[in-house]
């Protein structure tokens, strides 16, 4: 298998590593996190204009028609700046989900807006009492006479408090009432009965929680025909766990450039902290396991478009392995700073706290070798 970058796909990397390099620094970072958004709508814009909101969009609906890798490209770019902007819920998610889901209709009204960056979305999934089994859903949707009738809870909404549309997964009523398939509605932010509580999150960004008491949507509020749409789910998650998988990457890739660096420049007993062998074994064991966490992301990048079982082992496989190799990279780069590792005047800190976030979003380690052991998949070397 020839994994080599094409042309096109170099290209994405450098203009996205150069943008990134560019705009995201340190004070940067500090101005996103008291923004009431937690991001740039300016830089957004910029996001639509280098066509990277367009990206994986198809090109029928006014994308580019890109594909996992391309996304793995950039979001490894936005990694290494800690990249704030709503690409995840937006893009790589919302974007998807109307594309499974959707009628033509929204396809229509929906992808254009996302390309131009003209629209946020959120996707309202997560529960208090799912604990990451995405097909547990209390949230209830009934059916009523010009529409429906949305009750429920939401926990950790990403950017759902900048969301023009939130996308919430709700159990349909059966005749019987008692709850049956799982659908997907478009909810306008504001709508009556919906109270948001939003918060930061750790590593930058924010997320909020939803309250949906007595929600009335009109009926074109239901995203498709109607049919279950936790297929749609497990898909667009497994193609956001691999997404994720390359950010990670990109941010492990930096604290390991930027400790080698400090044990170059630190000085102890005369000496640079690097020509202590056994602070070069530590060095390498961090490269190693930046390098591993590469492959694993590539392989759930590849896997996005195979068969449900084995797209989801590869997605799932990579999480827990990813989530593994991350915390080992971030300790060792806090540890090998010293003190200095955990102080707001270095950046290895909010490196940290991303990656902690990365390992709880869509399950931690634990979550995914369970998950990936009941798919049927072979032990993860850990």
């Amino acid at each position: 298998m020839d994994l080599t970058l094409s042309d096109e796909q170099r290209l994405l990397r450098e203009s996205a590593d150069r943008f990134v390099s560019e705009t995201y620094d340190a004070d940067h970072r500090r101005r996103q996190a008291s923004d009431p958004l937690g991001f740039s709508a300016a830089i957004w814009k910029q996001f639509a204009d280098l066509g990277w909101l367009a990206l994986p969009i198809p090109e029928n609906y006014g994308g580019l028609g890109g594909g996992a890798i391309e996304t793995g490209i950039l979001m490894e770019a936005f990694g290494r700046g800690l990249v704030s902007e709503p690409y995840l819920s937006t893009v790589v998610i919302g974007a998807a989900l109307i594309s499974e889901s959707g009628s033509e209709a929204q396809k229509q009204a929906l992808l254009p807006k996302i390309a131009d960056g003209s629209l946020y979305l959120a996707f309202a999934h997560s529960e208090r009492a799912a604990r990451f089994d995405l097909a547990k859903v209390a949230t209830a949707a009934s059916k009523t006479s010009d529409g429906w009738c949305l009750d429920g809870h939401k926990t950790a909404v990403l950017d759902g408090n900048a969301a023009g549309q939130i996308i919430v997964s709700a159990r349909v009523a059966g005749d019987n009432g008692t709850p049956g398939k799982l659908c997907l509605f478009l909810m306008p932010a504001g709508t009556p009965g919906l109270a948001s509580h939003d918060f930061p999150r750790l590593g930058g960004g924010r997320a909020c929680n939803l309250d949906l008491s007595d929600v009335r949507l009109p009926a074109d509020a239901l995203l498709g025909d109607g049919s279950d749409a936790l297929p749609a789910i497990e898909a667009v998650v497994d193609r956001a766990m691999a997404a994720l998988g390359a950010e990670a990457v990109g941010i492990m890739q930096t604290l390991l450039d930027t400790t080698l660096e400090y044990t170059k420049m630190r000085k102890q007993f005369g000496r640079p902290l690097s020509a202590n062998q056994v602070i070069r074994h530590r060095l390498a064991d961090m490269a190693m396991q930046c390098d591993e966490a590469r492959s694993m992301a590539l392989r759930a990048a590849l896997m996005v478009d195979a068969e449900p079982t084995a797209r989801s082992r590869a997605a799932s496989g990579a999480k827990a392995k990813i989530g593994k190799c991350a915390r080992f990279v971030a300790e060792q780069s806090v540890q090998l700073h010293g003190a200095m590792g955990v102080t707001e005047e270095l950046d290895i800190g909010s490196y940290f706290k991303r990656l902690l976030a990365f390992d709880t979003l869509f399950g931690g380690s634990a979550h995914h070798y369970r998950r990936h052991a009941a798919l049927g998949g072979r032990p993860i070397q850990t």
